[in-house]
Protein backbone atom coordinates (compact mmCIF):
# COMPACT_ATOMS: atom_id res chain seq x y z
CA UNK A 1 0.00 0.00 0.00
CA UNK A 2 1.49 3.45 -0.82
CA UNK A 3 -0.24 7.43 -0.56
CA UNK A 4 0.06 9.61 -2.57
CA UNK A 5 1.18 12.77 -1.06
CA UNK A 6 -1.79 15.10 -1.47
CA UNK A 7 -0.88 18.45 -4.41
CA UNK A 8 -1.17 21.59 -3.26
CA UNK A 9 0.47 23.55 -0.31
CA UNK A 10 -3.45 23.78 1.31
CA UNK A 11 -3.84 20.11 0.99
CA UNK A 12 -0.44 18.96 2.36
CA UNK A 13 -0.45 21.36 5.31
CA UNK A 14 -3.82 19.70 6.54
CA UNK A 15 -2.48 16.51 6.35
CA UNK A 16 0.29 17.29 8.51
CA UNK A 17 -1.75 19.13 10.92
CA UNK A 18 -5.06 16.28 11.09
CA UNK A 19 -2.16 13.90 12.33
CA UNK A 20 -1.12 16.56 15.51
CA UNK A 21 -3.33 17.12 18.88
CA UNK A 22 -3.32 20.04 21.25
CA UNK A 23 -2.23 17.78 24.32
CA UNK A 24 1.22 17.01 21.99
CA UNK A 25 1.66 20.90 21.26
CA UNK A 26 1.13 21.82 24.62
CA UNK A 27 2.80 19.69 26.45
CA UNK A 28 6.59 21.36 25.34
CA UNK A 29 8.12 23.24 27.85
CA UNK A 30 8.55 26.08 25.10
CA UNK A 31 5.05 25.70 23.90
CA UNK A 32 4.79 29.41 22.04
CA UNK A 33 8.19 28.77 20.23
CA UNK A 34 7.57 24.70 19.25
CA UNK A 35 4.17 25.85 17.81
CA UNK A 36 5.96 28.52 15.50
CA UNK A 37 8.85 26.09 14.36
CA UNK A 38 6.51 23.37 13.74
CA UNK A 39 4.56 25.03 12.02
CA UNK A 40 7.04 26.33 9.49
CA UNK A 41 8.02 22.84 9.80
CA UNK A 42 5.20 21.86 8.35
CA UNK A 43 4.96 24.72 5.55
CA UNK A 44 8.63 23.58 4.65
CA UNK A 45 7.76 20.46 4.00
CA UNK A 46 4.66 21.16 1.67
CA UNK A 47 6.71 23.64 -0.39
CA UNK A 48 9.34 20.61 -0.88
CA UNK A 49 6.66 18.29 -1.82
CA UNK A 50 4.66 20.32 -4.11
CA UNK A 51 7.70 22.13 -5.73
CA UNK A 52 7.68 18.67 -7.58
CA UNK A 53 5.35 19.44 -9.68
CA UNK A 54 7.52 21.86 -11.71
CA UNK A 55 9.78 19.34 -13.06
CA UNK A 56 13.68 20.55 -13.67
CA UNK A 57 13.01 23.70 -12.81
CA UNK A 58 11.94 22.19 -9.12
CA UNK A 59 14.04 20.11 -8.62
CA UNK A 60 17.21 18.37 -10.77
CA UNK A 61 16.00 14.81 -9.81
CA UNK A 62 12.49 14.34 -8.12
CA UNK A 63 13.03 13.22 -4.85
CA UNK A 64 10.42 11.17 -2.33
CA UNK A 65 10.11 13.13 0.80
CA UNK A 66 7.80 11.42 3.02
CA UNK A 67 5.84 12.03 5.97
CA UNK A 68 8.33 9.93 7.73
CA UNK A 69 11.09 13.17 6.66
CA UNK A 70 8.44 15.30 8.51
CA UNK A 71 8.01 12.94 11.90
CA UNK A 72 11.89 12.60 12.61
CA UNK A 73 12.22 16.61 11.85
CA UNK A 74 9.26 17.46 14.45
CA UNK A 75 11.07 14.55 17.27
CA UNK A 76 14.25 16.37 16.79
CA UNK A 77 12.87 20.15 17.07
CA UNK A 78 11.02 18.60 20.62
CA UNK A 79 13.93 16.95 21.68
CA UNK A 80 16.67 20.01 20.82
CA UNK A 81 14.22 23.06 21.40
CA UNK A 82 14.19 21.74 24.97
CA UNK A 83 17.71 21.02 25.35
CA UNK A 84 19.02 24.60 24.62
CA UNK A 85 18.48 27.57 26.38
CA UNK A 86 17.84 29.50 23.42
CA UNK A 87 16.48 28.40 20.22
CA UNK A 88 19.26 26.36 18.20
CA UNK A 89 18.43 27.91 14.50
CA UNK A 90 21.62 26.66 13.30
CA UNK A 91 21.12 23.45 14.95
CA UNK A 92 18.02 22.84 13.37
CA UNK A 93 18.71 24.03 10.02
CA UNK A 94 21.80 21.48 10.01
CA UNK A 95 19.37 18.45 11.11
CA UNK A 96 16.81 19.29 9.05
CA UNK A 97 18.39 20.62 5.83
CA UNK A 98 21.98 18.70 5.87
CA UNK A 99 20.25 14.89 7.16
CA UNK A 100 17.00 14.18 7.33
CA UNK A 101 15.63 15.96 3.95
CA UNK A 102 19.72 16.52 2.98
CA UNK A 103 20.19 12.45 3.39
CA UNK A 104 18.06 11.75 0.47
CA UNK A 105 19.77 14.78 -1.85
CA UNK A 106 22.02 13.64 -3.85
CA UNK A 107 22.29 16.35 -6.65
CA UNK A 108 24.15 20.24 -5.09
CA UNK A 109 21.99 22.36 -6.60
CA UNK A 110 19.11 21.13 -5.33
CA UNK A 111 20.52 20.65 -1.48
CA UNK A 112 21.39 24.53 -2.17
CA UNK A 113 17.77 24.93 -3.12
CA UNK A 114 16.76 22.99 -0.35
CA UNK A 115 18.81 24.66 2.41
CA UNK A 116 18.08 28.40 1.14
CA UNK A 117 14.11 27.98 1.46
CA UNK A 118 14.97 25.84 4.85
CA UNK A 119 17.13 29.00 5.89
CA UNK A 120 14.21 31.60 4.82
CA UNK A 121 11.47 29.98 7.34
CA UNK A 122 13.79 28.99 9.97
CA UNK A 123 15.18 32.19 11.40
CA UNK A 124 14.54 34.40 14.29
CA UNK A 125 12.33 36.05 12.25
CA UNK A 126 9.20 33.19 12.75
CA UNK A 127 8.74 34.39 16.19
CA UNK A 128 6.97 37.46 15.27
CA UNK A 129 3.12 37.01 14.19
CA UNK A 130 3.85 39.18 11.15
CA UNK A 131 6.79 36.91 9.76
CA UNK A 132 5.77 35.96 5.74
CA UNK A 133 7.08 32.22 5.66
CA UNK A 134 6.58 33.01 1.32
CA UNK A 135 5.69 36.19 -0.67
CA UNK A 136 2.54 36.40 -2.41
CA UNK A 137 -0.53 36.96 0.29
CA UNK A 138 -0.92 37.89 4.11
CA UNK A 139 -2.56 34.16 4.33
CA UNK A 140 0.98 32.76 4.68
CA UNK A 141 2.33 35.15 7.13
CA UNK A 142 3.36 32.89 10.59
CA UNK A 143 0.11 32.47 12.76
CA UNK A 144 -0.24 33.86 16.59
CA UNK A 145 -0.19 31.68 18.85
CA UNK A 146 -3.64 29.23 18.54
CA UNK A 147 -4.74 25.60 18.76
CA UNK A 148 -4.61 22.94 15.98
CA UNK A 149 -8.67 24.25 15.14
CA UNK A 150 -6.97 27.74 14.60
CA UNK A 151 -4.03 26.46 12.60
CA UNK A 152 -6.45 24.92 9.97
CA UNK A 153 -8.59 27.87 10.17
CA UNK A 154 -5.26 29.66 8.78
CA UNK A 155 -4.82 27.11 6.48
CA UNK A 156 -7.93 27.13 4.86
CA UNK A 157 -7.26 30.56 3.82
CA UNK A 158 -4.52 29.06 1.32
CA UNK A 159 -5.22 29.50 -2.64
CA UNK A 160 -5.77 25.82 -3.06
CA UNK A 161 -3.64 26.40 -6.39
CA UNK A 162 -0.64 28.79 -5.11
CA UNK A 163 1.35 31.38 -7.11
CA UNK A 164 4.57 29.98 -8.25
CA UNK A 165 6.35 33.22 -6.27
CA UNK A 166 4.95 31.36 -3.47
CA UNK A 167 8.17 28.53 -4.40
CA UNK A 168 10.17 31.43 -5.13
CA UNK A 169 9.50 30.75 -8.59
CA UNK A 170 8.79 33.29 -11.71
CA UNK A 171 5.12 33.15 -13.05
CA UNK A 172 7.21 31.35 -15.99
CA UNK A 173 6.73 28.47 -14.27
CA UNK A 174 3.17 27.99 -14.37
CA UNK A 175 3.83 27.52 -18.27
CA UNK A 176 6.99 25.18 -17.78
CA UNK A 177 4.71 22.45 -15.46
CA UNK A 178 2.25 22.73 -17.92
CA UNK A 179 4.32 21.60 -20.66
CA UNK A 180 5.87 19.15 -18.82
CA UNK A 181 2.85 17.86 -18.49
CA UNK A 182 1.26 18.02 -22.07
CA UNK A 183 4.56 16.78 -23.27
CA UNK A 184 4.19 13.62 -21.04
CA UNK A 185 0.37 12.92 -22.17
CA UNK A 186 1.82 13.40 -25.80
CA UNK A 187 4.38 11.19 -25.70
CA UNK A 188 2.11 7.98 -23.74
CA UNK A 189 -0.66 9.11 -26.90
CA UNK A 190 2.70 8.93 -29.04
CA UNK A 191 3.62 5.47 -28.11
CA UNK A 192 0.03 3.99 -28.48
CA UNK A 193 -0.19 4.55 -32.31
CA UNK A 194 -1.07 1.88 -34.34
CA UNK A 195 1.73 0.48 -36.31
CA UNK A 196 -0.08 -0.29 -39.34
CA UNK A 197 -1.73 2.12 -41.34
CA UNK A 198 -5.06 1.44 -42.85
CA UNK A 199 -6.38 4.20 -44.55
CA UNK A 200 -5.62 6.15 -47.65
CA UNK A 201 -1.92 8.11 -48.13
CA UNK A 202 1.43 6.47 -47.91
CA UNK A 203 2.08 3.63 -45.57
CA UNK A 204 4.07 3.48 -42.55
CA UNK A 205 7.15 1.88 -44.71
CA UNK A 206 6.81 4.33 -47.39
CA UNK A 207 7.14 6.79 -44.55
CA UNK A 208 10.28 5.64 -42.89
CA UNK A 209 11.59 5.12 -46.03
CA UNK A 210 11.44 8.57 -47.40
CA UNK A 211 12.80 9.92 -44.22
CA UNK A 212 15.48 8.05 -43.75
CA UNK A 213 16.69 8.95 -47.70
CA UNK A 214 16.30 12.59 -47.25
CA UNK A 215 18.42 11.79 -43.81
CA UNK A 216 20.76 10.31 -46.28
CA UNK A 217 20.61 13.00 -48.76
CA UNK A 218 22.34 15.44 -45.60
CA UNK A 219 25.83 13.61 -46.58
CA UNK A 220 27.19 14.07 -43.43
CA UNK A 221 31.13 12.92 -43.90
CA UNK A 222 33.05 11.78 -41.45
CA UNK A 223 36.42 14.47 -40.94
CA UNK A 224 40.05 13.28 -42.63
CA UNK A 225 41.73 12.61 -39.14
CA UNK A 226 45.13 12.12 -40.92
CA UNK A 227 44.78 16.05 -42.60
CA UNK A 228 43.29 17.11 -38.81
CA UNK A 229 46.43 15.42 -37.10
CA UNK A 230 48.97 17.16 -39.50
CA UNK A 231 47.61 20.59 -39.73
CA UNK A 232 46.92 20.70 -35.59
CA UNK A 233 49.43 18.10 -34.07
CA UNK A 234 50.64 17.41 -30.78
CA UNK A 235 51.56 20.38 -29.24
CA UNK A 236 52.69 21.61 -25.42
CA UNK A 237 51.63 25.19 -26.23
CA UNK A 238 48.48 24.21 -27.73
CA UNK A 239 45.96 22.27 -25.88
CA UNK A 240 43.23 22.90 -28.41
CA UNK A 241 44.85 20.89 -31.29
CA UNK A 242 44.33 18.15 -28.83
CA UNK A 243 40.40 18.80 -28.28
CA UNK A 244 39.94 19.80 -31.60
CA UNK A 245 41.44 16.25 -32.43
CA UNK A 246 39.37 14.75 -29.49
CA UNK A 247 35.88 16.16 -31.11
CA UNK A 248 36.49 15.36 -34.19
CA UNK A 249 37.16 11.40 -32.99
CA UNK A 250 33.92 11.82 -31.24
CA UNK A 251 31.76 12.91 -34.10
CA UNK A 252 33.15 10.50 -36.81
CA UNK A 253 31.97 7.50 -34.18
CA UNK A 254 28.21 9.06 -34.66
CA UNK A 255 28.74 9.88 -38.26
CA UNK A 256 29.62 6.64 -39.01
CA UNK A 257 26.94 5.05 -36.76
CA UNK A 258 24.21 7.91 -38.76
CA UNK A 259 25.29 6.51 -42.04
CA UNK A 260 25.57 3.06 -41.92
CA UNK A 261 22.11 2.52 -40.12
CA UNK A 262 20.46 4.80 -42.97
CA UNK A 263 22.03 2.71 -45.42
CA UNK A 264 20.70 -0.73 -43.44
CA UNK A 265 17.39 0.49 -42.88
CA UNK A 266 17.31 1.37 -46.57
CA UNK A 267 18.06 -2.34 -47.73
CA UNK A 268 15.92 -3.74 -44.55
CA UNK A 269 12.74 -1.93 -46.11
CA UNK A 270 13.72 -3.27 -49.73
CA UNK A 271 13.89 -6.83 -48.37
CA UNK A 272 17.62 -6.91 -49.04
CA UNK A 273 18.84 -7.97 -45.53
CA UNK A 274 17.56 -9.10 -41.98
CA UNK A 275 15.27 -6.11 -40.68
CA UNK A 276 16.56 -6.69 -36.66
CA UNK A 277 15.53 -5.45 -33.81
CA UNK A 278 18.11 -2.62 -33.87
CA UNK A 279 16.56 -1.31 -37.02
CA UNK A 280 12.76 -2.07 -36.43
CA UNK A 281 13.74 0.39 -33.41
CA UNK A 282 15.30 3.01 -35.00
CA UNK A 283 12.30 2.61 -38.01
CA UNK A 284 9.98 3.43 -35.22
CA UNK A 285 11.93 6.43 -33.95
CA UNK A 286 12.07 7.65 -37.95
CA UNK A 287 8.14 7.37 -37.96
CA UNK A 288 7.18 9.20 -34.53
CA UNK A 289 9.89 12.16 -35.50
CA UNK A 290 12.46 10.86 -32.58
CA UNK A 291 16.17 10.00 -32.42
CA UNK A 292 17.20 6.80 -32.60
CA UNK A 293 18.26 5.12 -29.56
CA UNK A 294 21.81 3.79 -31.30
CA UNK A 295 22.44 7.38 -32.68
CA UNK A 296 21.70 8.65 -28.98
CA UNK A 297 24.08 5.78 -27.48
CA UNK A 298 26.93 7.40 -28.92
CA UNK A 299 25.90 11.22 -29.71
CA UNK A 300 25.72 14.16 -27.04
CA UNK A 301 22.96 14.77 -24.64
CA UNK A 302 20.33 16.61 -26.09
CA UNK A 303 16.51 16.55 -26.27
CA UNK A 304 15.57 17.87 -29.54
CA UNK A 305 13.06 15.83 -32.26
CA UNK A 306 14.53 14.07 -34.64
CA UNK A 307 14.54 17.09 -37.66
CA UNK A 308 15.66 19.34 -35.34
CA UNK A 309 18.78 17.30 -33.95
CA UNK A 310 20.03 16.10 -37.40
CA UNK A 311 20.06 20.20 -38.14
CA UNK A 312 21.91 20.87 -35.01
CA UNK A 313 24.20 18.07 -35.46
CA UNK A 314 25.27 19.27 -39.18
CA UNK A 315 25.44 22.81 -37.31
CA UNK A 316 27.76 21.41 -35.07
CA UNK A 317 29.98 19.89 -37.52
CA UNK A 318 30.10 22.85 -39.72
CA UNK A 319 31.57 24.52 -36.41
CA UNK A 320 34.56 22.18 -36.62
CA UNK A 321 35.48 22.06 -39.75
CA UNK A 322 35.30 26.07 -39.99
CA UNK A 323 37.98 25.69 -37.13
CA UNK A 324 40.26 22.65 -39.12
CA UNK A 325 39.71 25.14 -42.33
CA UNK A 326 40.31 28.83 -40.42
CA UNK A 327 42.02 28.06 -36.75
CA UNK A 328 41.12 28.27 -33.69
CA UNK A 329 38.38 30.73 -34.06
CA UNK A 330 38.13 34.26 -32.36
CA UNK A 331 35.20 32.90 -30.18
CA UNK A 332 34.33 29.74 -29.31
CA UNK A 333 30.30 28.18 -29.53
CA UNK A 334 29.98 26.32 -26.65
CA UNK A 335 26.82 24.31 -28.13
CA UNK A 336 29.26 22.43 -30.54
CA UNK A 337 31.37 20.66 -28.13
CA UNK A 338 30.88 17.03 -27.90
CA UNK A 339 32.49 17.36 -24.28
CA UNK A 340 32.74 20.80 -23.26
CA UNK A 341 34.66 19.97 -20.08
CA UNK A 342 38.02 19.04 -22.16
CA UNK A 343 37.48 22.19 -24.18
CA UNK A 344 37.74 24.61 -20.32
CA UNK A 345 40.24 22.17 -19.14
CA UNK A 346 42.57 23.35 -22.43
CA UNK A 347 41.94 26.82 -22.02
CA UNK A 348 42.96 26.25 -18.43
CA UNK A 349 46.10 24.88 -19.62
CA UNK A 350 47.17 26.68 -21.80
CA UNK A 351 47.16 29.39 -19.11
CA UNK A 352 49.24 27.27 -17.06
CA UNK A 353 51.72 26.57 -19.26
CA UNK A 354 52.14 30.26 -20.84
CA UNK A 355 52.48 31.43 -17.35
CA UNK A 356 54.28 28.32 -15.56
CA UNK A 357 52.07 28.05 -12.89
CA UNK A 358 50.42 24.72 -11.52
CA UNK A 359 47.00 24.01 -13.23
CA UNK A 360 45.46 23.20 -10.19
CA UNK A 361 45.39 26.69 -8.91
CA UNK A 362 44.14 28.55 -12.00
CA UNK A 363 40.54 28.69 -11.86
CA UNK A 364 37.95 31.14 -14.38
CA UNK A 365 36.98 34.36 -13.57
CA UNK A 366 33.94 35.28 -15.83
CA UNK A 367 33.16 39.00 -17.68
CA UNK A 368 30.14 39.30 -19.80
CA UNK A 369 30.44 41.19 -22.66
CA UNK A 370 28.50 43.49 -25.07
CA UNK A 371 30.21 42.68 -28.32
CA UNK A 372 28.05 40.28 -30.47
CA UNK A 373 30.37 37.06 -31.10
CA UNK A 374 30.25 37.69 -35.15
CA UNK A 375 31.98 41.44 -34.45
CA UNK A 376 35.26 39.55 -32.21
CA UNK A 377 38.06 39.80 -34.85
CA UNK A 378 40.99 38.26 -32.40
CA UNK A 379 40.95 36.21 -29.38
CA UNK A 380 41.50 37.57 -25.82
CA UNK A 381 45.26 37.52 -24.36
CA UNK A 382 44.85 34.74 -22.06
CA UNK A 383 41.08 32.95 -21.77
CA UNK A 384 38.72 32.35 -24.09
CA UNK A 385 35.66 33.79 -25.47
CA UNK A 386 32.12 32.02 -25.96
CA UNK A 387 28.95 32.05 -26.90
CA UNK A 388 25.83 30.28 -27.53
CA UNK A 389 24.24 30.07 -24.22
CA UNK A 390 20.79 30.09 -22.96
CA UNK A 391 19.39 31.60 -19.46
CA UNK A 392 15.77 30.40 -17.84
CA UNK A 393 14.40 31.95 -14.76
CA UNK A 394 15.69 35.58 -15.58
CA UNK A 395 17.56 37.70 -18.25
CA UNK A 396 20.55 39.51 -18.63
CA UNK A 397 20.02 43.51 -18.12
CA UNK A 398 22.42 44.78 -20.89
CA UNK A 399 22.14 48.50 -19.38
CA UNK A 400 22.99 47.77 -15.58
CA UNK A 401 24.90 44.34 -16.14
CA UNK A 402 22.90 42.51 -13.92
CA UNK A 403 20.75 39.55 -14.10
CA UNK A 404 17.12 40.60 -14.08
CA UNK A 405 13.32 38.97 -13.89
CA UNK A 406 12.27 37.68 -16.86
CA UNK A 407 9.70 38.24 -18.83
CA UNK A 408 6.32 37.14 -19.46
CA UNK A 409 5.77 34.29 -21.09
CA UNK A 410 9.41 34.21 -22.00
CA UNK A 411 10.90 30.64 -20.86
CA UNK A 412 14.41 30.74 -22.39
CA UNK A 413 16.58 33.91 -23.33
CA UNK A 414 19.67 34.47 -25.29
CA UNK A 415 22.76 34.76 -22.68
CA UNK A 416 25.27 37.61 -24.10
CA UNK A 417 28.90 36.47 -24.93
CA UNK A 418 31.20 35.31 -22.14
CA UNK A 419 35.03 35.77 -21.17
CA UNK A 420 36.13 32.64 -19.22
CA UNK A 421 39.46 34.51 -17.61
CA UNK A 422 42.48 32.09 -16.16
CA UNK A 423 43.43 33.61 -12.81
CA UNK A 424 45.65 32.28 -10.02
CA UNK A 425 44.56 31.76 -6.48
CA UNK A 426 41.22 33.61 -7.14
CA UNK A 427 39.38 33.81 -4.71
CA UNK A 428 35.41 33.84 -5.52
CA UNK A 429 33.24 36.99 -4.34
CA UNK A 430 31.27 36.76 -1.34
CA UNK A 431 28.66 39.15 -2.50
CA UNK A 432 27.12 40.66 -5.64
CA UNK A 433 27.17 37.23 -7.52
CA UNK A 434 24.70 34.40 -8.10
CA UNK A 435 26.46 31.57 -9.07
CA UNK A 436 24.98 29.84 -11.60
CA UNK A 437 25.20 26.18 -13.00
CA UNK A 438 25.52 25.50 -16.69
CA UNK A 439 23.81 22.39 -18.00
CA UNK A 440 23.52 20.62 -21.64
CA UNK A 441 20.03 20.00 -21.44
CA UNK A 442 16.90 21.03 -19.67
CA UNK A 443 16.52 18.20 -17.76
CA UNK A 444 19.68 19.35 -15.61
CA UNK A 445 20.16 16.14 -13.96
CA UNK A 446 23.06 13.91 -14.69
CA UNK A 447 25.01 11.03 -13.77
CA UNK A 448 29.00 10.43 -13.10
CA UNK A 449 30.59 9.21 -15.71
CA UNK A 450 34.07 7.45 -16.06
CA UNK A 451 35.65 11.11 -16.91
CA UNK A 452 34.71 11.74 -13.36
CA UNK A 453 32.48 14.59 -15.15
CA UNK A 454 28.78 14.87 -14.94
CA UNK A 455 26.99 14.03 -18.20
CA UNK A 456 24.83 17.35 -18.15
CA UNK A 457 26.37 19.57 -15.86
CA UNK A 458 29.41 21.83 -17.09
CA UNK A 459 30.50 24.58 -15.04
CA UNK A 460 29.21 26.91 -12.09
CA UNK A 461 29.21 30.38 -13.73
CA UNK A 462 29.61 33.72 -11.57
CA UNK A 463 26.99 36.42 -12.71
CA UNK A 464 26.38 39.95 -11.38
CA UNK A 465 23.58 40.37 -9.25
CA UNK A 466 21.97 43.12 -7.00
CA UNK A 467 19.97 40.88 -4.76
CA UNK A 468 20.88 40.00 -1.00
CA UNK A 469 22.40 36.93 -0.52
CA UNK A 470 20.30 33.94 2.01
CA UNK A 471 21.74 34.84 5.16
CA UNK A 472 24.65 33.21 7.62
CA UNK A 473 23.42 29.87 8.68
CA UNK A 474 25.27 27.56 6.09
CA UNK A 475 28.62 27.70 3.38
CA UNK A 476 25.71 27.84 0.62
CA UNK A 477 24.60 31.22 1.93
CA UNK A 478 27.94 33.21 1.44
CA UNK A 479 28.21 33.41 -2.42
CA UNK A 480 24.69 32.90 -3.30
CA UNK A 481 21.80 34.95 -4.10
CA UNK A 482 18.69 33.68 -2.47
CA UNK A 483 16.82 35.37 -5.06
CA UNK A 484 17.78 33.52 -8.26
CA UNK A 485 17.78 30.27 -5.94
CA UNK A 486 14.37 30.33 -5.73
CA UNK A 487 14.50 30.80 -9.27
CA UNK A 488 15.92 28.45 -10.11
CA UNK A 489 17.98 30.26 -12.68
CA UNK A 490 20.43 28.18 -14.94
CA UNK A 491 21.91 27.96 -18.14
CA UNK A 492 22.11 25.67 -20.76
CA UNK A 493 23.95 24.92 -23.77
CA UNK A 494 20.89 23.62 -26.22
CA UNK A 495 16.96 23.67 -25.51
CA UNK A 496 14.56 21.37 -26.57
CA UNK A 497 13.53 22.93 -29.96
Amino acid sequence: MTIEPPRGIKMNMKGSYNNITDPYLDAHPKAPQFKKLLYGLCFFHALLQDRRRFGALGFNIRYEFTAGDLKCCMLQLETYLAKYDEVPYQVLVNLFGHINYGGRITDDWDRRCVLTTLMSIVNEGIMSDTFMLAPGSDCYASPADTSVAGYLESIGDFPLNPHPNVFGLHANADITCAQNETQELCDIMLSLQPKVSTGGGKSREEVIAEVAAGLQARDLKPFPMDEIAARYPLSYEQSMNTVLSQECIRYNRLIRVYNKSLADLLKALKGLIVMSAELEAMATSLYSNQVPAMWAKVAYPSLKPLAAWVDDLARRIEFLQSWDRGGPPPAYWISGFFFPQAFLTGTLQNYARKHKVAIDTVSFAFHVMAQEPNSVAEAPEDGCYVFGMFLEGAVWDPDACLLAEARPKELYSVFPMLWLKPEVDRKPPTSGVYSCPLYKTTTRAGTLSTTGHSTNFVLMIELPSDKPCSGTFSRYAETFSAHWIGRAVALFTTLTY
